[in-house]
């Protein structure tokens, strides 16, 4: 338990910003997860469903819950993760 008044309002504040931290990072980790199934199940080749999933790491970014580094190397590797799909599906054409 808080000692102090400060104490106990930095353990609330943190708390609070806990549970918005991982209700942000659980709805990244789904949209990626999609994302992923829908490539691998070569359902969707779209660049639509990396935008989507973009457009989630940066508002993750915006809000402070992952660092920028760390969302532009996941950005990085879903497109290259697009690419060789798209490059899959044209081969076997």
């Amino acid at each position: 338990m808080p000692n102090t008044k400060s104490a106990a309002r930095r353990m609330r504040n943190s708390a609070r910003k806990q549970l918005r931290n991982n209700i942000v990072r659980t709805q990244v980790k789904t949209v990626v997860k999609k994302f992923r199934a829908a490539i691998e199940a070569k359902r969707d080749t779209s660049p639509e469903a990396l935008r989507v999933a973009t457009s989630m790491l940066d508002k993750a970014v915006k809000k402070g819950v992952i660092k920028r580094s760390t969302a532009n190397r996941r950005k990085s590797r879903l497109a290259l993760a697009l690419n060789r799909a798209n490059a899959a599906s044209a081969a076997q054409k």
